[in-house]
């Protein structure tokens, strides 16, 4: 391996190491944008996954981050590593020349006539840059919002985490009927977030989305936002929804000791009435519905909203 976990080392750095780093940052960025796994990089520098993953989506951009402010090379380093714990500054800046060798040697594999989608790029690479902020939002939340089925609280938990690699964010939800969901999560500038699940079985595809108002500081107890997904009839809804903070665990065993639940207004506590309050009120819930016909013109519009008031 080239980067263990080490102290950091005080070894002193010449410029033209430091020059190295923006080159070996964009040249990794190139590499992805091709399509070229994250894996795939790590086995061919011979480095761990979740180093190198470090090293693209903290270290580096923040090198850089702090250089364009003004910061000299070596404080600017510093502060990038400080912000990880699974990076060498010793054994980085030993490796540079071998390891700019090695990702110059990677060649994206030739084109197979499928063309290239420049939105699921994007959405990767912000997958990949998520995972630096997830710190400020991981743990296990209660949510609560309207059950679709009925006029009561629906309480589901989720857990918000990183990947065992450290290339995504990975998102956890627990149904009100205890079933589980695996999803993803994209944070982005600290102001707005967008997780992402399938709820039916692969390969039957039922997004569910939640939108996710991020607060202008760290660590937020609560966050608030809009769950869109489809009903029983499969008719697009979105509801309002909140996340409370319930622990800064990311334990798989302590988020599945929770379960779900649907809550009559009736059966709520003091705790839990402001959140039925703010999210099953008239206006809290949007929903459609398809009007058979074979015309399709603007009287089925009408008909459309007067069904939705029955």
């Amino acid at each position: 391996m080239i980067f263990f976990a080490d102290i950091l080392s005080k070894q002193p750095v010449t410029r033209n190491d430091m020059n190295e780093l923006p080159e070996i940052y964009k040249r990794i960025e190139y590499l992805r944008n091709k399509g070229v796994k994250m894996k795939e990089i790590a086995d061919h520098t011979n480095m761990a996954a979740s180093v190198l993953s470090s090293l693209y989506s903290s270290v580096l951009p923040t090198y850089i981050g702090c250089i364009k402010k003004g910061n000299n090379e070596e404080e600017a380093l510093d502060y990038a590593l400080s912000q990880v714990n699974n990076v060498s500054k010793k054994r980085l800046l030993g490796n540079l020349k071998e390891l700019k060798e090695r990702l110059y040697e990677l060649e994206p594999a030739a084109a197979t006539g499928q063309k290239e989608n420049p939105f699921l790029d994007m959405i990767s690479e912000e997958m990949l840059r998520s995972v630096q902020d997830a710190y400020n939002y991981s743990g296990i939340y209660i949510s609560y919002s309207l059950s679709s089925s009925t006029n009561a609280l629906k309480v589901e938990p989720y857990l918000i985490t990183t990947s065992e690699n450290n290339d995504y964010v990975k998102v956890i939800h627990m149904s009100a009927y205890n079933t589980t969901h695996f999803g993803t999560g994209i944070f982005s500038n600290h102001q707005n977030s967008y997780i992402m699940f399938n709820e039916r079985e692969s390969p039957q595809m039922a997004l569910f989305t939640i939108y996710l108002q991020l607060p202008m500081y760290d660590f937020p107890h609560m966050l608030k936002g809009l769950y869109l997904c489809l009903d029983y009839n499969r008719n697009p809804i979105a509801r309002r929804i909140i996340f409370i903070k319930y622990s800064d665990s990311t334990n798989m065993d302590d988020f599945l000791e929770l379960k779900g639940a649907i809550i009559p207004k009736e059966e709520l506590t003091e705790e839990q009435i402001p959140y039925y309050n703010y999210t099953c009120q008239p206006g809290d819930y949007i929903k459609t519905c398809s009007v058979p016909s074979p015309l399709l013109n603007e009287k089925d519009l009408e008909r459309e909203k007067k069904m939705l008031e029955i």
